[in-house]
Parts: C-alpha cells; structure tokens; sequence
C-alpha cells in the first residue's frame, strides 16, 4: 500500500487579502481609468448613449478582473498550499467523479456569459432603437475618401466633401468636411455609400456604423454637449483611408439655424445624392494627391 501524505489545509486569507488590494487599487483611479480609458469629458456626456455604452464597458471589464483575480488567486493558492514537502511520499489524494465540482465548472461560465448576453443586448435595444419622428434628419454619403453631408429637412447640403490632403499637419482639421447638429435634439442619421463600404464613426460618440453601397443603415442620438468631435472612417476603404475625416459639430439651434441659412444663401440647396460619382469629375484623387505631393516638396525644398 502506497501512504498517503498528510492532508494539509490551505490558507485562503491570502486570496483575500490579495482581493482586498486590487479594490484599495482601483480605488484610487483617475477619471480616465474609471471610464476604462473611453474618450470622455468631465463636464457632462457627449450623448444620451454615452454614458451607457461607458457602462457596458467598465461592468464588463470589472467582472472580468474579478474572476481573473480569483482563478489566478485559486491558482497560485493551490500551487503553494499542496506543493509536495520535503519529507512527503506517495502521492497526494486524488478526486475523481466529483459531480458537484463538475457541474459549477460547467454551469458559472455559462451563466457568466448568459449575464454578459443579458446586459449587451439590453443596451444594443437601447442605442438602436428609433423615435417615429426625430427633430433632424442628416444624410451621410460616404465616397472614397470624404464626406458629403446633407440635411434633409430643410433641403440644403454642405459644400462636396474632398479628401483631406494635409493629414498629420497642424490646422488640417479645419479644411475637413463638417456637419452641423443641435445640441438636444434627436438626431438621425442615414448612411451611404458610392462606392466600397465604408464606417461612420464618432469617436467621442462611442458608437460606428458600417455603411453599405446600395443598403442604407441608420441610428438616431441625441449630442447633449455642445463641441467640435473628430470622425474618421473606422473601416478599411482603400489607399487613402487615413485621409478619409470629418468634422462633427454639435451647437445651439441657434446657431445651427444660422448656418443652415448661410448654406441656403450660398446656394448649397438640395441634396447630394449617392448617385454622384468622383470618377465623373475632370480630375482624379490620385491627380489631386500628385499635385499635393510636388507641392509640399517644393516647400521643403527638395
């Protein structure tokens, strides 16, 4: 008969304790660290979205340091509480066809991750969900590589967005296409694509949307704090996909009707639609970028 080594007890103040410093930790975060270092401001949410999607995103990476702060301290309790001891023989007592143990192995992942389900489409239902008649209608035109905006509403559109040229240099985002929105109010916006797909992306928004040619996509929000937010195309387009930004402001009505009446007296009446093509145009993207190349050399004197 081979012996058996002595049952030892394991010392799960330790996994306590070690639980009790990650909190001591966490709660000296900064904001950006409480946000899981989401864009934020301190003075307010950037939409009625925000906030939420800010949420979903720190519960869920909280719960999973817990459980990964558990299994790792279960981990290294068990590989030092029952480490072989000098002086032990045999071999230590083995379990087998341990139901109950068996059974949570199985059942807490799934219930973990029916919980995680739970709460990802409670938001999802939330954020994409849509009001029968929003206070302003933005059609989006996405084209490789810019933006053309119209506001559908009141008929007029911005200038034809052109592919920016000057990324990377200072004072480069204020040559970008911008589209306007008031501040509180619900905003939809109607997504297009002339050519290849393309995504809709809001940084601070916490929120994209892909956009598709010859499939229209949508959402609705509401900007709660006035500002001037970056968006970029967050899908990969072609060549000049880094080129391919824009400007989001988000101002009073006042303000936004302002602008929509210098649009109108500007002649920016109508819309552009999706069946406009940059190939239709006199000169090409690559022309254009050509021209800017040769330029900026000469500058630098090359």
């Amino acid at each position: 008969m081979i012996p058996q080594a002595p049952k030892r007890h394991g010392r799960p103040g330790v996994l306590a304790t070690g639980i009790a410093l990650a909190v001591l930790v966490l709660a000296g975060c900064t904001e950006e660290q409480k946000r899981g270092f989401l864009p934020g401001y301190t003075d307010g949410q950037v939409t009625n979205h925000t906030e939420r999607i800010t949420q979903l995103w720190t519960g869920s990476w909280a719960t999973l340091l817990i459980v990964g702060l558990i299994v790792w301290g279960l981990t290294i309790w068990c590989a030092i509480a029952y480490r072989r001891r000098k002086g032990d023989t045999g071999f230590p007592v083995q379990l087998r066809y341990h139901v109950p143990l068996e059974m949570m192995f199985t059942l807490l992942p799934v219930v973990m991750i029916m919980t995680l389900f739970y709460f990802t489409q409670r938001d999802i239902q939330e954020i994409e969900a849509h009001v029968e008649n929003p206070d302003v209608t933005v059609h989006v035109v996405a084209k490789q590589w810019s933006w053309d905006f119209n506001y559908v509403d009141e008929d007029v559109h911005e200038p034809a967005g052109v592919q920016s040229f000057e990324t990377g240099n200072p004072g480069a985002a204020e040559s970008l296409p911008t589209v306007y929105v008031p501040v509180g109010k619900t905003v939809e916006f109607t997504l297009d694509s002339r050519d290849v797909i393309h995504s809709f992306w809001v940084v601070d928004f916490l929120y994209k949307k892909d956009m598709f040619p010859g499939h229209s996509t949508s959402f609705q929000v509401t900007p709660t704090r006035e500002g001037t937010y970056a968006g970029k195309c967050a899908e990969l387009c072609g060549e000049f996909h880094s080129d391919m930004l824009f400007n989001l402001k988000v101002v009073s009505q006042e303000e936004y009707d302002e602008h929509i009446e210098q649009l109108r007296s500007e002649g920016n009446t109508g819309q552009l639609g999706v069946d406009l093509n940059r190939n239709q145009e006199d000169w090409s993207m690559r022309d254009k970028h050509d021209e800017a190349f040769d330029a900026t050399r000469k500058e630098g004197g090359e």
